[in-house]
């Protein structure tokens, strides 16, 4: 009896991590697999997973050093976990099947493309009411990206905002020149009408039309922040009633616009079009495999 207590003691022990481990299979099972009585109706995007890193790149907002316009610091954000991320933007025909539902307000492009377009014309809020929808139509969690996670997934497209020049408080027009010149080039820039899906590439992490003419709302509120001449944080000041958007550049709109040429652009030249991709969040059984290194 003696000699038998360890081996039982092993058995219980190889035992419970499987019994875990068959639990944990069979509610990814229920949850994922098509046809089977309870499971969510199959309806996902296709998405791209990139691995945790680091992203080095220009932070979001209006920055000044003693009440002088500077151009934003450089900061390092560190993914600890996959960012999983829709490999195209949300489509006007899966936006409008959550018009359909009763879920979302239909959209009322500016311009209008031919085929498979991305939806345009639509708002901050359109786009967290198409998460909700999508998110209870899939039993999974999508949410709108952050700026920083919209970066990280851009990859080498992800535009560095900073005009480059160094900061003359004696002469600020140095900086206001450079700012009109850029914006210039940007309105020079303008192809208003959207394309096809996946019509401008794909970036090296798999992802398309990044650097469209759809620009992509993001969770990220505006900000203004002031620093003292040694660069610390003097004050923060978050304006939520404007949200970030990317794409070829940065830009700031109110949440409640859908074209920001008719007004509510708070930077620069405004996006040709507002359209939106989204982020799956983990779900508990991705969580559990993963702490099980499988």
């Amino acid at each position: 009896m003696t000699a038998l207590a360890p081996r039982l003691g092993n058995i219980a022990g190889i035992a419970l991590p499987a019994a875990l481990l068959a639990a944990a299979l069979g509610a990814i099972a229920w949850q994922v697999l098509p046809g089977l009585p309870g499971t969510a109706p199959t309806f996902a995007p296709q998405t791209v997973t990139l691995p945790p890193g680091e992203l080095h790149y220009r932070a979001g907002g209006h920055f000044f050093v003693n009440g002088v316009a500077v151009d934003a610091p450089m900061e390092t954000t560190r993914f600890d976990e996959p960012l999983t991320i829709m490999k195209y933007q949300v489509t006007a025909a899966e936006y409008a099947a959550c018009v359909a539902d009763g879920a979302c307000t239909a959209a009322d492009p500016r311009n209008v493309g031919e085929g498979d377009v991305p939806v345009t014309g639509v708002n901050f809020r359109d786009a967290t009411d198409y998460a909700a929808w999508l998110s209870a139509r899939t039993g999974q969690a999508w949410t709108l990206p952050t700026d920083q996670q919209w970066a990280y997934a851009a990859g080498e497209l992800f535009v560095d905002d900073a005009l480059g020049i160094e900061d003359n408080a004696a002469n600020p027009a140095e900086r206001w020149l450079a700012d009109y010149r850029r914006e210039a080039a940007r309105q020079a820039e303008a192809d208003p009408v959207p394309r096809a899906i996946g019509s401008f590439g794909q970036n090296e992490n798999g992802l398309f039309d990044m650097h469209g003419n759809v620009w992509e709302w993001t969770q990220t509120c505006h900000r203004r922040v002031h620093l003292d001449g040694a660069g610390e944080l003097v004050s923060e000041l978050p304006a939520c009633n404007i949200r970030v958007l990317e794409g070829k550049h940065r830009a700031s709109v109110t949440y409640f616009i859908r074209d920001a040429r008719s007004g509510g652009c708070s930077v620069g030249v405004p996006p040709d079009n507002l359209g939106f991709r989204l982020v799956r969040q983990p779900q508990w059984h991705e969580n559990l495999l993963n702490a099980i290194g499988l």
